[in-house]
């Protein structure tokens, strides 16, 4: 049985414990979960610094680690199921399970409950994190500091509509493999949208465009539109919402205008229209 390499953790020379009995592997690992504690980290396609970008964790999400090459580790995302290289420094195996997520766009975290102290961040949307204690306006979070209470909502709690989400994007510069405010992707913007709307998203356009039903001729806000290699969601009837490299930018434009510029660029047609 051959699995996509990027959602399998399994190598020629190692795969996971949780594939013992489907896949042939020298060795098998248990693995081991960390937490990350920057603002946001790459997951790579191989342990360089250099080497190329193919997803991203943000805050407070989880890394199963079945591989400590020393700079770097090798192991699955938990949260979009990614496999790849991330650099050990971003990580920390102490993190306790998130209280809440980050429902704004993107927030600091201060050192003091006072937003005139020392900041670090940006921290964007989605990120996960959790509440140790309130002072006021504030709450203080573990591993980043005191953010402002406004920006945090409870885990399960404070969702909203995908294209309202994506719209808040608007203007973000692309950056292949970036799922964050700073920086993202066609898919790693329809992952956020959906995460905001508290709906679980797989990470690339291909796996996104096999989501929900075929869409009905008549589009409407929220259906997703794919082509081979991009993915964009309507934010009406007649505007697409999407991260791409024409723009280089997250941006709106008619759908129509879309299609024909994709299909003159060698793009070829839409390949999925889906409603969520």
């Amino acid at each position: 049985m051959r699995l996509d390499g990027r959602i399998n953790p399994v190598r020629g020379d190692l795969a996971s414990q949780a594939l013992e009995g489907l896949v042939r592997a020298p060795r098998f690992a248990k693995p081991s979960t960390l937490t990350v504690l920057t603002a946001g980290a790459a997951i790579r396609a191989a342990p360089n610094p250099r080497s190329e970008q193919v997803d991203e964790l943000l805050f407070g999400e989880t890394f199963d680690v079945l591989q400590d090459s020393g700079g770097f580790v090798w192991g699955q995302a938990r949260r979009d199921g990614y496999v790849g290289w991330i650099e050990a420094s971003s990580l920390t195996p102490a993190a306790p399970p998130p209280t809440h997520w980050i429902a704004t766009l993107r927030t600091f975290a201060y050192a003091e409950p006072s937003i005139k102290s020392p900041a670090t961040g940006p921290y964007s949307l989605n990120s996960l994190v959790s509440v140790t204690e309130i002072a006021g306006a504030m709450a203080r979070v573990t591993h980043a500091g005191w953010m402002p209470r406004s920006h945090l909502a409870r885990i399960g709690c404070g969702h909203i509509s995908p294209a309202r989400a994506a719209r808040a994007f608007l203007g973000a510069p692309y950056l292949w493999g970036g799922r964050n405010s700073l920086g993202l992707d066609c898919s790693g913007l329809v992952q956020q949208a959906l995460y905001a709307a508290g709906r679980a998203c797989p990470r690339d356009s291909d796996q996104q465009a096999a989501l929900g039903a075929p869409a009905p001729t008549a589009l409407r806000r929220g259906d997703l539109v794919a082509w081979r290699g991009h993915i964009g969601l309507m934010l009406d009837g007649r505007r697409l919402i999407h991260a791409n490299a024409h723009h280089m930018a997250v941006a709106i434009e008619p759908l129509a205008r879309a299609i024909t510029r994709i299909r003159e660029g060698g793009g070829g047609e839409p390949t999925a229209y889906r409603r969520l």
